[in-house]
């Protein structure tokens, strides 16, 4: 199937579950999209039960030709968090760095181990013969809170603005950290006589490190150019070839494409659009890039959803992810009590900071992608159920208690 009849049925099926959610169901948009694209997919399952299949064949088949991980991690996700980083204030982010910047990666790196280790022990439980080492790349692809799945939360929330910002700053920098920690132990796992543990280190650097340096470089480059043209078709053009452009040579650097758009996108959205934008070329630029965050965002879901079809949903698989959601959900507050905790000994925070991190830090798209990214085999199969039933819990119970959570405890 070509890509352009695929696009055009995603883009249909985005347009089409929007509208019936926005008309029937009322959810918040990328909640209720990715719950009708799953009823949509049972659909289609229990018509094949039924013996009427030809339709179940043919998604598969159109999911078949779909690489998740590459369409996500190459394609959508530097808009989205280019779109994301566009609209947080620096400032904000500067008065929350230190929670921001512990949370982001000595809370990555703490759920990667916790999660990791405990993964171990239940499918050690369950009779599954995984490694440890294949139990703390799991612990890698689950701990970061998507950016995409918060943010597009946390717009439909009533939620007090520091509390908003160290959960957004939270989710637009550990998802870089946490690809970085997965590549290395991908690494390690796979490949241990390629790699050493000088290397391993070495690799985190530049890819982190590098991919803030490189991020500052671009932003600044698209600040000059932005600053030297009042012409809105110009500049939105100019915005785009960064996050595309700016993207892909990160990758190719062998830098965070993901940390180094978000840091382009933090200084254009808040130097560039203060001091390089007039007022009608900040007025178009916020349109076009909430329009390419509110589309992307809608066929991102319904691809999740729609994964359902091509898993291999097994009873074993099933009881594994099952019973890791409360594994993970205690790693997360671990993960983040701890930083937190070392942190209050100079500065206050709210009582229930830990509980409302904990419960809106959400997994979504980018945990999928990394699970598919994983070489063929079993491993690969566990860890995809697993992370599936994670991120859809994630999304449709954490998504939409948040709020009510947020109104009980005053935040």
């Amino acid at each position: 199937m070509q890509f352009l009849n695929l696009l055009a049925i995603l883009i249909t099926l985005a347009a089409v579950f929007s509208y019936l959610n926005h008309r029937l169901i009322g959810l918040p948009t990328t909640i209720g999209v990715m719950l009708i694209a799953l009823i949509f997919s049972l659909a289609l399952i229990g018509l094949k039960l039924m013996g009427i299949g030809e339709f179940e064949l043919r998604a598969e088949l159109m999911l078949s030709q779909i690489d998740f991980s590459k369409v996500l991690m190459h394609g959508m996700l530097s808009f989205l968090l280019f779109a994301g980083a566009l609209h947080v204030n620096l400032e904000d982010l500067a008065q929350f760095r230190w929670i921001i910047a512990s949370l982001a990666t000595m809370g990555v790196v703490l759920s990667t181990f916790f999660v990791g280790t405990l993964i171990w022990i239940l499918l050690t439980l369950l009779d599954f013969d995984i490694a440890y080492m294949y139990c703390l790349l799991f612990g890698a692809l689950i701990s970061p809170t998507d950016p995409i799945a918060v943010m597009a939360t946390l717009k439909t929330v009533g939620i007090a603005k520091s509390l908003e910002t160290k959960i957004t700053g939270e989710s637009l920098f550990n998802d870089g950290v946490g690809v970085v920690i997965f590549l290395v132990l991908l690494s390690l796992a796979y490949s241990p006589e390629e790699i050493s543990a000088g290397q391993a280190a070495l690799l985190f650097v530049q890819e982190a490190v590098g991919g803030v340096l490189f991020g500052a470089v671009l932003g600044y480059i698209g600040y000059y150019l932005l600053r030297t043209v009042d012409n809105y078709q110009v500049e939105i053009l100019l915005t785009l070839a960064l996050v595309m452009g700016g993207y892909t040579l990160a990758l190719t650097l062998h830098t965070s494409g993901p940390i180094a758009i978000v840091v382009a996108g933090l200084l254009i959205g808040n130097q560039g659009r203060v001091l390089a934008m007039s007022d009608q070329t900040r007025e178009h630029l916020d349109t076009f890039w909430e329009l390419i965050d509110e589309i992307l965002n809608a066929i991102l879901f319904v691809l999740i959803g729609l994964e359902m079809l091509i898993l291999d949903f097994s009873a074993g698989y099933i009881v594994a992810g099952l019973l890791a959601i409360p594994l993970v959900l205690m790693s997360r507050f671990f993960s983040v009590g701890i930083p937190v905790g070392l942190l209050r000994i100079k500065k206050e925070y709210s009582p229930h900071v830990v509980k409302i991190l904990v419960w809106g830090g959400l997994r979504g798209g980018i945990s999928v992608a990394l699970a598919l990214s994983l070489p063929v085999g079993e491993t690969r199969d566990v860890f995809l159920v697993m992370t599936y039933i994670i991120v859809v819990f994630s999304i449709l119970v954490q998504g939409l208690t948040i709020a009510p959570m947020l109104r009980r405890l005053g935040g």
